[in-house]
Order: C-alpha cells, then structure tokens, then sequence
C-alpha cells in the first residue's frame, strides 16, 4: 500500500520493514496480509479502513495495527505523523491494539 520511499523512511529509523509487494502480497485480501503480519510477530501499518471494521475483519491477537487517516495520501503525508508517533512507543505497547492515527491525534483502540 505504501511506496518504496515510505518503507525507506522507516528502516532508517531502525524498523524492519517488508512491504507486502515485496513478498508477493500485493494483491492478496486484508485477511491475508493480516495473517502473514501475525504469523510473522509484525505490526501492520495500512491505510486501509476495513482494518477499523471488525465485521469485515475481525482483529484477534496481533502485534499490532496502526491504520493513518492522512489526505491526501502522498508519501509525505504518511512518513510526516508515522516517524515522529513511533518514536514514542515500544513494539510491545501495540500489542493486541488498532491505532488510528490522523494529523492531529491518534486513537487507541484494544482489541483482544
């Protein structure tokens, strides 16, 4: 979902990073890039708003889902509140949680 430059961005910072074209996900559905992340202990970062819907994709135990609400949604709308918001917690703190983050705010929202 998000660009080679957003990816970039956050393994500079220290993220291990795989975008899902880069394992032959890019046209697989929500509930199997969701699978894979859980599988593989990743915290998924979308812009996907079934990610919020728990009718169209219920969230069980995870790692985490943080879902950006920026518009429009250019590279640099994403990497502008994503760095700074992940400088702030530790991968464990979004365990079990979907987070929504816009411009202004974010949202902390426990799942499991």
């Amino acid at each position: 979902m998000f660009g080679v430059d957003v990816a970039e961005a956050l393994r500079n910072e220290g993220h291990d990073v795989v975008r899902a074209s880069e394992i032959g996900q890019s046209r697989a559905d929500d509930s199997q890039i969701l699978e894979k992340a859980v599988s593989e202990n990743r915290i998924l970062i979308t812009l996907d708003e079934h990610f919020g819907d728990w009718v169209v994709l219920p969230l069980k135990q995870h790692s985490g889902v943080i879902r950006l609400k920026v518009n429009p949604t250019t590279s640099k709308n994403v990497i502008k509140p994503i760095l700074p918001f992940l400088r702030l917690y530790s991968a464990d703190q979004f365990k079990n949680h979907l987070v929504i983050i816009s411009p202004k705010r974010s949202k902390w929202i426990r799942t499991a």
